[in-house]
C-alpha cells in the first residue's frame, strides 16, 4: 500500500541519528534485488541510513524492513513475476517440443515487448516523482550522499542527475546489455558479447559472428529502451543530452563479476570487481537435512535447483530427471515444487526450498545441478563444486559456456534432456577428476584476495560518499563523438595530409623532370 505524502515527508526528514551517511537506493526489482539487498543490509550495519525507492506493486522489495526506510511511489512499476514464470514455462515447452523458429521468434518478441513496457513504467515512475514538487524538495532537503542503483533500469540514473548526486552502480547489466560495453574498451576480436556463448579465443567465423551479434543486439536494446529514455532525457535535461551518456557518467561501477569466471578484457579505473560478494562460509544444516546427507556415506550427495522463476517442470521432463537420479548411488536433494514424479527413487528428497550456500559448502557435496544463474555459479565456484547445467533463459547458457571453457561443467540442453544423456553428463562430472580439480583451483583463485569482495564494495561506496564522487577515476571518453573516440577524424586527416604530400612530391618530381628535359633539348 502506498504511503500518504505527509508520511513520505516525515519518513525522509525524521531519520535516526548516525555517524554514517545517507544513501538513496533505486533498485531493479526481481532477482536483482537479492544482490542489492545484501549491500543495503551491510551498509546499514555500518551505520548508514538508507532509503529504498519501490513502486506500489513491487514483487520482491518489501515496504517494511529493519535495514532501510521504504519510499513507496504510488504507481505501477511494470514488474510481474507471473509473466516471467509463464514465459519460462513457455520457453521450456517450445524447447522440449522443438517447435518452429516462428514460435520461438514470437515468444522472444513477447519478451521484448514486456521489457519495453517495463522501461516505459520506470519512466512513468520518474515523471511522477519529478512532477511531485513536494516529494522532490524533501529528497533534496534530505541531503543524501550518493545514489546506489542498478543500471538494469534508468530510474536511479535520472534521479541522481536530477538531484546532482554521485552515482554508484551495482551492475552486471545495463539497459544496453553487459555493463563493460558501456564503459570500457571492448575489442570484439577477443571480447565476446554475452550471451553469444563465445570465448576469448575466436576463429575468424566466430569473430564475424561476434560482430554481427553485437550490431543486432545493440540495435535491439536501443529499440527496446531508447524511445522511453530519450523522451525522458529530452523533457528534463534538454535536447543535447544523450540518455545513455547519463549512465556512462556514473562515478563508480561495482561489477558483480570475477575474472576466474569472466574472460580477461580491458577495464577502467572506476570499475571495481565484487564477483561472489554474496558468498560466505557454510552454516550447519537443519537436522533433517544433515541426517539425510550423512546417510549418503562415501558416495556423497547432489543438489538440484533451477532458480526461483521455475515453479515446476513439465511432468514428462520431471519424470526423466527423477528416473536418472534414481539410478545414482548418491543421495539427491531436489528443489521441486511440482507434483511428485512417479519415477522418484528412495535416494531423492524433494523440497520447496534449500539452504543452497550451506549445502554447497558441506563436505559431502559432490555436484550441483543448476540452471546457470549468476548467484548459483559464484556459490559453486566459492565452494569448489562442479556443475551440470540445464540452461533455460537469458544469460544462463552463456554463463554455463564460460564454466565449460574452464573445464568445470557439462551442459544438457532441455530440448534433448532424457534420463540417458542427463545421467551420462552427471556420471562424467562425478567420475572424471578434472572437473572437481579445476573447480577447486578456481575456488582457490577466487578466495585468494586481500579483502572480501563485499568489503571491497563497501569501501568504494563509502569512498564515493566521503569525496562527493570519484570524477578523477571517470573517463570523459563517452562525451566524444564516435569518430573522435575511434580516431577516424585523425586517420582521415593523416591520410589526407599523406596524400597531399605525395601529390606535391610527385608534382615536384614531374616539374623537375620536365625542366631537365627542356634544358637537354635546348643544349642539343
Amino acid at each position: 500500500m502506498a504511503l500518504p505524502l505527509t508520511s513520505i515527508i516525515c519518513l525522509l526528514l525524521v531519520v535516526p541519528a548516525s555517524q554514517g551517511g545517507r544513501i538513496l537506493v533505486f533498485p531493479h526489482d526481481g532477482s536483482h534485488w537479492v544482490n542489492m539487498r545484501i549491500l543495503v543490509e551491510e551498509l546499514n550495519s555500518r551505520g548508514h541510513s538508507l532509503t529504498v525507492i519501490r513502486t506500489a506493486d513491487s514483487w520482491y522489495i518489501t515496504d517494511t524492513s529493519p535495514y532501510y526506510s521504504a519510499l513507496t511511489i504510488d504507481v505501477k512499476g511494470g514488474g510481474n513475476e507471473e509473466f516471467f514464470r509463464h514465459f519460462v514455462s513457455q520457453v521450456i515447452k517450445i524447447k522440449k517440443s522443438k517447435a518452429s523458429a516462428w514460435a520461438q521468434f514470437s515468444l522472444n518478441m513477447e519478451l521484448k515487448n514486456r521489457f519495453s513496457y517495463f522501461h516505459e513504467k520506470v519512466c512513468e515512475t520518474i515523471v511522477y516523482m519529478f512532477e511531485n514538487t513536494t516529494l522532490m524538495r524533501s529528497l533534496q532537503e534530505a541531503k543524501y550522499d550518493a545514489v546506489l542503483t542498478d543500471p538494469g533500469n534508468g530510474g536511479g540514473v535520472f534521479l541522481a542527475h536530477y538531484l546532482r548526486l554521485p552515482i554508484v552502480f551495482n551492475a552486471r547489466w545495463t539497459v544496453h546489455g553487459e555493463a563493460h560495453f558501456a564503459i570500457a574498451p571492448s575489442p570484439l576480436s577477443y571480447v565476446p558479447l554475452p550471451p553469444s556463448e563465445l570465448t576469448d579465443r575466436m576463429t575468424f567465423l566466430e569473430r564475424v559472428r561476434n560482430v554481427i551479434y553485437y550490431i543486432t543486439r545493440m540495435h535491439l536494446y536501443k529499440q527496446t529502451v531508447g524511445a522511453h529514455y530519450s523522451a525522458l532525457s529530452m523533457r528534463y535535461f534538454g535536447p543535447n543530452v544523450d540518455y545513455f551518456s547519463l549512465f556512462q557518467a556514473a562515478d563508480l561501477w561495482l561489477m558483480r563479476v570475477d575474472f576466474v569466471f569472466e574472460f580477461p578484457r580491458p577495464t577502467m579505473p572506476n570499475v571495481v570487481y565484487m564477483g561472489g560478494f554474496q558468498c560466505k562460509p557454510a552454516k550447519p544444516l537443519p537436522d533433517h537435512l544433515e541426517e539425510f546427507v550423512q546417510s549418503s556415506g562415501e558416495h556423497g550427495f547432489i543438489i538440484m535447483s533451477l532458480g526461483t522463476l521455475i515453479a515446476d517442470l513439465p511432468a514428462d521432463l520431471a519424470e526423466e530427471i527423477a528416473a536418472a537420479f534414481a539410478e545414482l548411488p548418491q543421495k539427491v536433494i531436489w528443489r521441486h515444487k511440482g507434483s511428485r514424479p512417479s519415477a522418484l527413487g528412495n535416494n531423492t528428497l524433494l523440497v520447496d526450498w534449500i539452504p543452497q550456500n550451506d549445502l554447497l559448502g558441506h563436505p559431502k557435496i559432490r555436484l550441483f545441478v543448476a540452471h546457470g544463474g549468476t548467484n548459483g555459479i559464484y556459490e559453486a565456484i566459492y565452494h569448489g563444486v562442479p556443475v551440470v547445467g540445464i540452461p533455460i533463459i537469458f544469460d544462463q547458457a552463456d554463463n554455463l559456456s564460460r564454466l565449460r571453457a574452464k573445464g568445470v561443467a557439462r551442459t544438457v540442453e532441455i530440448s534433448d534432456l532424457d534420463r540417458t544423456n542427463f545421467q551420462e553428463a552427471i556420471q562424467d562430472v562425478l567420475n572424471e577428476p578434472s572437473y572437481r580439480m579445476n573447480m577447486q583451483r578456481l575456488s582457490r583463485l577466487h578466495r585468494d584476495t586481500p579483502m572480501r569482495p563485499l568489503d571491497t564494495a563497501l569501501f568504494w561506496i563509502e569512498f564515493v560518499m566521503r569525496h562527493k564522487g570519484a570524477a578523477h577515476l571517470r573517463t570523459e571518453s563517452y562525451k566524444l563523438p564516435w569518430y573522435s573516440y575511434h580516431s577516424v577524424d585523425v586517420m582521415v586527416f593523416l591520410l589526407t595530409a599523406a596524400g597531399l604530400l605525395m601529390f606535391l612530391t610527385f608534382g615536384l618530381l614531374c616539374f623537375c623532370l620536365r625542366l631537365c628535359f627542356k634544358r637537354k633539348q635546348k643544349n642539343e
